[in-house]
């Protein structure tokens, strides 16, 4: 079923090549994102919590590299204000290897909060999520610190988006203790397939030392 879904919403977008098409509009790419890419459901990030073809309300869409990061990154204004007026902040928002599964509620708590490791327990309600609002840091469950840290990546190198020092720096030591897993791997397989670009640090996970090891 999921792979009659993928052929006939890829022949939608047959009269645009793969590799030059702009994504569109991030509402545009929802239904993509839902309806292909998990198909026959899958887990929240921050959580893994699973859920079926039918997700319910309490689960939505979350961009790894915050969209306030981008649209200050920018200059464009507030979200709202650059996808009005910013073509490059609408390509950068729809696209799919930013975005991940999360539950409504863990999405909120981490806001545009930097990536970190904390002391203490989760605040996430039984979800391993830590959560410092004081120094607006939160920190993600181990087993999907590497899929982060290759999201982080790619978004930096493929828009020019910066990453500061200390963050980078946790970001490739997550990326080294959690290598790339068959779910990155099958959504990279249909992430490019959807837009034409795929994640090279999926593929080529070296390419991460070279690019953001010391002194980058």
């Amino acid at each position: 079923m999921a792979g009659a879904i993928l052929l006939l919403l890829l022949a939608g977008c047959a009269d645009s090549p793969a590799g030059s098409r702009r994504e569109g509009e991030y509402f545009e790419t929802l239904p993509r994102f839902w309806g292909i890419l998990y198909a026959d459901g899958g887990q929240t990030l921050y959580c893994g919590r699973r859920f079926g073809k039918r997700r319910g309300r309490g689960i939505n869409a979350e961009h790894v590299f915050p969209m306030a990061w981008v649209a200050r990154s920018l200059g464009c204004g507030k979200r709202k204000q650059c996808r009005r007026s910013s073509r490059r902040f609408n390509t950068i928002e729809a696209d799919m290897h930013n975005i991940f599964p999360a539950l409504s509620r863990i999405n909120q708590l981490r806001s545009a909060y930097a990536y970190a490791e904390l002391p203490g327990e989760p605040a996430g309600g039984g979800c391993d999520f830590e959560v410092d609002e004081k120094r607006r840091l939160v920190e993600p469950r181990p087993a999907v610190r590497g899929d982060i840290a290759r999201a982080m990546f790619y978004m930096s190198k493929e828009y020019g988006l910066k990453l500061y020092r200390r963050q980078r720096e946790l970001l490739l030591r997550w990326h080294r203790l959690d290598p790339p897993s068959d779910e990155e791997r099958r959504r990279n397989n249909i992430i490019q397939k959807l837009q034409g670009k795929r994640n090279r640090f999926i593929d080529n996970p070296e390419l991460a030392n070279l690019e953001f090891g010391r002194g980058r």
